[in-house]
C-alpha cells in the first residue's frame, strides 16, 4: 500500500517534521528525509545528494519499520543467576527471553556489565578481553569504542565485520598505493569509456550505483563483467566473462600479459609514479593468454580483447566486490587489479581508478576510524613508536600506556575464546553468533565466555549468549557522521527518539569507560568528531559545522576550507 501511495505522492497523514539524513543500509551513502509525525517515520524521500542525486533503492525508501519494531530491547537484561548454562547448539526464542534474562536499572547494568570486564582485565591480563565494534553505527561511536578497547582494556583487541569483506583489498591497496579506500567516487562510470567490474553484483547490493552504471553504458560506456556468476548486469555488459571460480589471478594475469607484450602500458606513468614494474613485467612473462585459457575458462582472444579495450581507452575503472575479497587469495586478487591499473595508467583522473565497492553503510567509516587491531586511526600501524607516542599525547595518556602489539582479528578471538585466553568481550551492533563465517564455532566461543555484554537494538543470537544485554540506539535515533564507499564524511541526523529506556550507543560506551576508570565526559558526538579530526590527519580540515552545512565532504581534506579531493 505505501509503495503505491508515494508513487503517486498521497500519504494518510502529514507530517509534522522533515529530518535530512541518510541512509543506514549500503556504502553507497544515499542522502533521505525522514518525514516524522510524533515519534514514528511516516515514509522517506531521497534528496539531491552527491552519490543519489535523489535516488533511492526499495531498501532506503521503505525499510525504516525496523526502527519502530514491537521486539526492540527497551531495557537493561541481566542473565539470570537461575537461567540455563549457556550453550553453542541454542534455539533463538524471544518470547521465553524473560527465561533466561531479567530486567535491571541502567546503573545496576553497567556496573555488573564494566565490573565484569575489570576483574577479568585485572585477574587475567589486558589482552584477556576483546570488543567488537560495528560498521553500521556511526564513525563517532567506532572511534570511542576502539579507544575503550586500547585505553579502557589495554590492547588492542578490536575488530568489526571488515575482516570478513574487504579487508584483503584494504591490506593490497595499502601495500599498492598508500591508502585502503577508493581512488575515484563510484559517479565517475560517467565519465569512463570502459568499465570492469568484477566479483560483485551491485544491482543486489548497491542498487542506486548500479542505476549510474546503467546510465553510463546507455551513453556509450563499454561495461566488462567477470565473474563466475551471470549476474543481472551481464545483460547489459559489453563482455561478459564467467570465469572459473578461484582463477581470478590467472585471468588478470593472462591480461598483464598482454598489456606487457604488446607495449600498451604507460611508460611515463610507470616511471614517474611506480615502482617495481620490471619486476612484474618478468613475473607475467608466463602467464599468456593461451596458456591461461583452460584454467580460467576463457578464451585467449577475449582475454587479449578485454586487456585491449582496457590499456587503450582514455579512461577505464574497475570496481569489485565480494567475489574479489573473501577469497582464500584475496589479497592477491586485488594485488592483480590494483597492477593492472598502475601498469596502464588508468588511475589519479575523473574516469579511472579503483573502487572496491564497500559493503555496509559505515564499513570505510569503521576502519578510518581505527575500530581494526593493527592501526589506529587513520591506518597509523600500532607497531610504531611515533605513532603509539602520538596517540598517547593526544589521548591524556602515560608515555608507554597503549599496547605495541597488534591485537587479535573477530575470527581469531573467536579461536583464543575457545582456548580460554579471550575470557571477556564487549560486542556493539555486531552478531558473530550468526555472521561468523563458522558460526557454530562462534557459538560455543561465545558461550565459553566468563563475562559478555552486548549493545544492541534486538535480542539478537549474540546477546542471547550475554550476560549483560544493554538497549542501544537504532539508526535514525542517532546524530553523528558516516562515511560512504566513496570516502565521503556525511551528517546522519535523529529523526525520532529510542523506545522504552533504550540509550545512545556513544552514551552507553562512554559509561562503560567511566566505569573502567577513564576520564570521559563527551557531551556531544561534535566533541568525539573533534577529536577524531586532531588525531586523523584525513579529515583534519573538516569541521562539524562545515558538515551540518554542507551534508558531506570528501577526504583527504588536509585544511579547514579544502573542497576535498574525490579523485
Amino acid at each position: 500500500i505505501s509503495a503505491s501511495m508515494s508513487e503517486r505522492g498521497v500519504w494518510p497523514e502529514a507530517a509534522d517534521k522533515q529530518v535530512a539524513s541518510v541512509c543506514p543500509y549500503c556504502g553507497v551513502g544515499c542522502q533521505l528525509t525522514y518525514h516524522v509525525k510524533g515519534n514514528r517515520i511516516l515514509f522517506v524521500e531521497g534528496r539531491n545528494g552527491p552519490a543519489n542525486q535523489g535516488r533511492l533503492c526499495v531498501k532506503g525508501r521503505y525499510g525504516f519499520d525496523y526502527a519502530h519494531h514491537p521486539q526492540r530491547l527497551t531495557k537493561p537484561l541481566i542473565r539470570r543467576r537461575d537461567a540455563p548454562p549457556k550453550r553453542g547448539d541454542f534455539t533463538l526464542d524471544p518470547d521465553r527471553v524473560f527465561d533466561v534474562f531479567r530486567e535491571a536499572t541502567w546503573d545496576e547494568a553497567l556496573v555488573l556489565a564494566a565490573g565484569g570486564l575489570k576483574a577479568i582485565r585485572d585477574r587475567h591480563g589486558a589482552r584477556s578481553l576483546a570488543g567488537f565494534g560495528s560498521a553500521k553505527g556511526s564513525n563517532e561511536e567506532a572511534y570511542l569504542f576502539q579507544k575503550l578497547v586500547r585505553t579502557g582494556f589495554g590492547s588492542n583487541n578490536v575488530d568489526h565485520c571488515t575482516r570478513l569483506c574487504h579487508a584483503s583489498s584494504v591490506v593490497a591497496l595499502l601495500e599498492g598505493i598508500g591508502s585502503g579506500a577508493v581512488s575515484n567516487p563510484v559517479m565517475d562510470v560517467k565519465q569512463a569509456e570502459v568499465v570492469i567490474v568484477i566479483g560483485a553484483n551491485p544491482t543486489v547490493n548497491h542498487p542506486v550505483a548500479a542505476t549510474f552504471l546503467k546510465n553510463a553504458v546507455k551513453a556509450g560506456t563499454k561495461l566488462i563483467v567477470c565473474d563466475p556468476r551471470r549476474s543481472d548486469l551481464a545483460r547489459l555488459a559489453h563482455r561478459f566473462l564467467q570465469f572459473r571460480p578461484a582463477s581470478d589471478v590467472a585471468m588478470l594475469n593472462a591480461m598483464m600479459h598482454v598489456i606487457v607484450t604488446e607495449g600498451l602500458v604507460d611508460e611515463s606513468f610507470i616511471a614517474n609514479r611506480t615502482i617495481g614494474y620490471d619486476e612484474l613485467r618478468r613475473n607475467v612473462e608466463g602467464f599468456s593468454p593461451e596458456a591461461m585459457a583452460p584454467i580460467c575458462g576463457i578464451d585467449a582472444e577475449t582475454l587479449r580483447y578485454v586487456a585491449r579495450l582496457y590499456a587503450k581507452s582514455k579512461a577505464s575503472m574497475i570496481l569489485w566486490g565480494m567475489g574479489v575479497s573473501q577469497h582464500v587469495h584475496g589479497t592477491d586478487n586485488a594485488r592483480c587489479l590494483i597492477a593492472l591499473a598502475l601498469m596502464t595508467g588508468q588511475i589519479g583522473r575523473p574516469g579511472t581508478g579503483l573502487h572496491p565497492l564497500r559493503g555496509q553503510n559505515n564499513v570505510q567509516g569503521a576502519s578510518d576510524a581505527g575500530l581494526i587491531p593493527m592501526m589506529f586511526p587513520d591506518y597509523q600501524h600500532v607497531s610504531s613508536p611515533e605513532v603509539r607516542a602520538r596517540f598517547e599525547r593526544a589521548w591524556g595518556l602515560a608515555a608507554g600506556a597503549l599496547d605495541a602489539e597488534v591485537g587479535l582479528t573477530v575470527v581469531e578471538v573467536m579461536h583464543a575464546a575457545k582456548r580460554g585466553e579471550i575470557r571477556g568481550m564487549v560486542v556493539q551492533g555486531e552478531n558473530p553468533a550468526m555472521s561468523d563465517p563458522d558460526a557454530n564455532h562462534a557459538r560455543e566461543a561465545l558461550a565459553q565466555l566468563e563475562h559478555l555484554v552486548v549493545q544492541d537494538i534486538f535480542l539478537t543470537e549474540t546477546a542471547y549468549l550475554a550476560d549483560v544485554v544493554l538497549p542501544a540506539s537504532a539508526f535514525p535515533e542517532k546524530t553523528g557522521t558516516f562515511t560512504n564507499t566513496d570516502r565521503m564524511v556525511q551528517m546522519a541526523r535523529q529523526a525520532v527518539t529510542p523506545p522504552g529506556d533504550a540509550r545512545q550507543d556513544l552514551w552507553i560506551i562512554q559509561e562503560i569507560g567511566k566505569r573502567l576508570g577513564l576520564n570521559w565526559n563527551y557531551g556531544h558526538a561534535r566533541e568525539v568528531f573533534d577529536e577524531m579530526r586532531h588525531t586523523m590527519p584525513s579529515i583534519a580540515g573538516i569541521t562539524w559545522d562545515r558538515l551540518e552545512r554542507e551534508h558531506a565532504v570528501t577526504y583527504p581534506c588536509p585544511n579547514e576550507g579544502d573542497p576535498g579531493e574525490p579523485v
